[in-house]
């Protein structure tokens, strides 16, 4: 393809005729007699001797091809023939002829089969998640825990919820791929399907309970607020998973509005200045305010320094180090540091 990315020899544009005629042709050759002046003269010769370019010649290349292969690419770009055969695949809504056809998952099983297989398991794992929100809240509100575990126990319980949903989400989309989702017959599996989506609801409160209650102790961390966006995406993800069954959609619509959800929190997470929060709130709340780790965070500078100079902690080693990193932040040129830098006073 690369003949058709080649511009056309006769150029039609009045703007390129005149930048051509006007500009080019008079710069390259009053370059040429520039250079051969230089030979005759030290202030001509001046012009191109009396400077020094301070450019790392690799830099300039490595930046100059990527820049080029980017550019070429976002107004040459191509798709490939697979792409377009297998767009369909993403789409929301089911075709015609599979609203029509209800095929098993498995051939050796009868549609009939499949179907109250499904039933079953959605009973059996709707009591088995039952018993696991019982022991589950029993554990984190009723059991005594040392502080030393406190710690690790809540975030194994949590990440034991999150991939407990999304096996969950997963069963759905096993059983709710094709013709089930129009099967008149499949009545009981959606009702049973549901349940389970309003028990892993259950599950979730739980967890953002926990975690708010494991915050109101021990302060803010990034971690801590992690929690809080899987649990979010995950509770979303619920949401479209009962929108999938009572509207009848494909599988593909769970995965693209979830794409969509992560894609805007990490957009929104990025205006938020989240280690300057992350202080400001512990501090209100006199909750984890170690000098060690709130030198850790990023960004919070100001509010630290104030903090530290007010509690008398300045001077510590933690902290000397990290006014030596702020220092060194701030002698690099301001293409070369974060923005944060570029306007924090000394």
């Amino acid at each position: 393809m690369f003949s058709q990315y080649l511009p056309k020899r006769k150029v039609n544009n009045g703007f390129a005729k005149k930048l051509i005629a006007y500009f080019i042709i008079p710069a390259v050759f009053l370059g040429l007699f520039l250079i051969v002046y230089s030979f005759g003269s030290n202030y001509f010769s001046s012009l191109f001797t009396d400077y020094e370019l301070d450019l790392d010649l690799w830099q300039l290349i490595i930046i100059g091809v990527l820049g080029f292969y980017i550019s070429f690419n976002f107004w040459n770009y191509w798709i490939p023939e697979v792409c377009y055969e297998k767009n369909n695949l993403l789409d929301n809504d089911f075709s015609d002829e599979t609203k029509t056809q209800n095929e098993s998952s498995f051939s050796f099983l009868d549609i009939d089969f499949e179907r109250k297989s499904g039933e079953i398991t959605l009973v059996l794992l709707n009591v088995l998640l039952l018993v696991f929100i019982a022991t589950y809240n029993y554990e984190q509100f009723f059991e005594a825990v040392e502080k030393t575990k406190l710690s690790s126990d809540i975030h194994e319980r949590v990440n034991a919820v999150i991939f407990s949903i999304l096996m969950a989400l997963g069963v759905i989309l096993f059983y709710f791929k094709g013709g089930f989702n129009f099967d008149a017959k499949a009545t009981a599996l959606k009702k049973l399907a549901k349940v389970w989506i309003y028990l892993n609801s259950i599950l979730i409160v739980s967890a953002i309970i926990k975690n708010s209650e494991y915050v109101s102790f021990f302060g803010l961390t990034y971690k801590r607020l992690g929690v809080y966006a899987f649990l979010i995406l995950i509770t979303i993800g619920l949401v479209y998973a009962f929108l999938k069954i009572t509207r009848q959609k494909t599988n593909a619509y769970l995965f693209n509005q979830m794409v969509w959800y992560c894609y805007v929190l990490l957009l929104l997470c990025s205006f938020v200045n989240w280690g300057n929060l992350i202080t400001n709130y512990n501090i209100s709340v006199n909750k984890g305010v170690e000098p060690i780790f709130l030198s850790d965070l990023n960004f919070n500078d100001e509010a630290r320094r104030e903090y530290f100079l007010k509690n008398n902690l300045d001077g510590k080693l933690k902290e000397t180090k990290r006014e030596y990193e702020i220092h060194s932040y701030q002698e690099k040129s301001f293409l070369s540091k974060p923005l944060y830098y570029a306007f924090f006073e000394k």
